[in-house]
């Protein structure tokens, strides 16, 4: 059975092949929930949509990323974003005494590949280039996706590009970048009752669609819930709903652990916890990306549409403490880019060109990666280091009082 479009979504109906595609994993969720007893927490639904094998979003093959896809992300705006990242992976590089063609560079999730491909390019351009440049990537349509991105753009750098299904075993020193990574970790959702918490999963409705569905709320999310009521120092009122993630401190922690010396870099759209928690925010931050549109269903076509939730940037910096990490800064992705050189290779790449149509497109890029009202102010950079000091542009926007 394939859910129906709520006509005020005004979403694109799929195409046959995707209905059949999204059925099918609809009908492995079916026989999940079934066999949990009818009832499954958000996030074991929230991982079958998004990785389950051979079906969900990011494990098969169709367009994610892009004009084509369902979502743009930085990197695929301007490779002014990710040249502005070598930039620090450079400083990072040196400040850790290695020369070129030593330490290592690690990506979590590399999308489309066009991040890892403009990142070697200009710290080549540095003459920084690492010994290797690993690609952490589960999903193998993404791992051939990123394969064809770097042979596209930099294909004499791919020998130097190795691509991970797990973490590496031996220790790295280098840097490790994330960049809208921890909004897709599959999360918890919590409903605040007037004398107990609840969890919010998903069971079947009398015609076999998912839905919400409440049952009390076992210790390890109750416990965060009320850590984030004494942080923020408010109880949350009765009915508010919102996300969080329990987990974080282990992931963080395993993700982190192969890295010996160097930067920790995580890029995503967050707040703070006293932001993420506020009384107005009562129905929290999950969205759905279908075509280029965000809607609130995560239950409409699985397969098919991205899930996702703000960052809580103060949970981040919590786990990252508890994994022998320093907090090297917090910001604003705009004040980053900025104090990070982002204007400078701006005016650069416009003095390449003589056409005002390419000088109007290059600043047209750095208003979408720096207004607020764009990615600039929604977007957060957390630095972390082991055994690194901060560097320039994370000591000139430093905002950690807000965490």
């Amino acid at each position: 059975m394939t859910r129906q479009r709520h006509p005020a979504l005004d979403l694109p109906e799929p195409d046959a092949s995707a209905r059949a595609h999204s059925e099918a994993l609809q009908a492995r969720i079916r026989d999940a929930i079934r066999s949990a007893g009818g009832w499954l927490p958000f996030d074991r639904y929230m991982g079958m949509a998004l990785y389950e094998p051979g079906l969900g979003y990011y494990s098969a093959g169709a367009p994610r990323f892009g004009e084509g896809g369902d979502f743009t992300t930085a990197p695929l705006i301007s490779p002014l974003f990710s040249r502005t990242l070598a930039h620090t992976v450079q400083r990072a590089l040196q400040a850790l005494e290695l020369a070129t063609g030593q330490g290592e560079v690690l990506e979590l999730g590399a999308g489309s590949g066009r991040m890892a491909a403009d990142i070697l390019l200009e710290l080549e351009r540095l003459g920084q280039l690492p010994a290797r440049y690993l690609i952490l990537e589960v999903s193998a349509a993404l791992r051939q996706e990123q394969h064809r991105t770097l042979g596209e753009h930099a294909p004499h750098l791919l020998d130097r590009v190795e691509w991970l299904e797990q973490l590496p075993e031996h220790p790295i020193t280098g840097a490790l970048l994330a960049n809208e990574v921890l909004d897709a970790l599959p999360f918890r959702c919590f409903e605040r009752g007037r004398d107990d918490i609840l969890e919010r999963g998903v069971a079947l409705d009398d015609d076999d669609h998912p839905q919400w569905a409440t049952r009390p709320a076992d210790e390890p999310l109750a416990g965060h819930v009320r850590h984030i009521e004494a942080e923020t120092g408010r109880r949350l009122p009765p009915g508010y709903r919102s996300e969080c993630l329990p987990q974080l401190a282990d992931w963080l922690r395993d993700t982190t652990r192969c890295l010996a010396r160097g930067l920790v870099l995580y890029i995503d759209y967050g707040y703070p916890r006293r932001e993420y928690y506020l009384p107005d925010r009562h129905m929290g931050t999950l969205l759905c990306h279908y075509r280029h549109r965000a809607h609130e269903d995560p239950f409409l076509w699985p397969g098919l549409q991205d899930i996702t939730a703000f960052v809580d940037f103060t949970a981040v910096a919590e786990a990252a403490l508890a994994a022998d990490l320093d907090v090297l800064g917090f910001t604003s992705q705009a004040q980053y880019l900025l104090a990070a050189g982002l204007a400078h290779l701006a005016d650069e790449a416009m003095a390449q060109h003589d056409d005002d149509m390419h000088r109007l497109q290059i600043a047209q890029q750095v208003r979408r990666l720096t207004l607020p009202s764009e990615l600039g102010e929604r977007f957060k950079v957390l630095p972390l280091g082991r055994d690194l000091a901060p560097l320039p542009e994370f000591i000139r926007t430093d905002q950690r009082h807000r965490l």
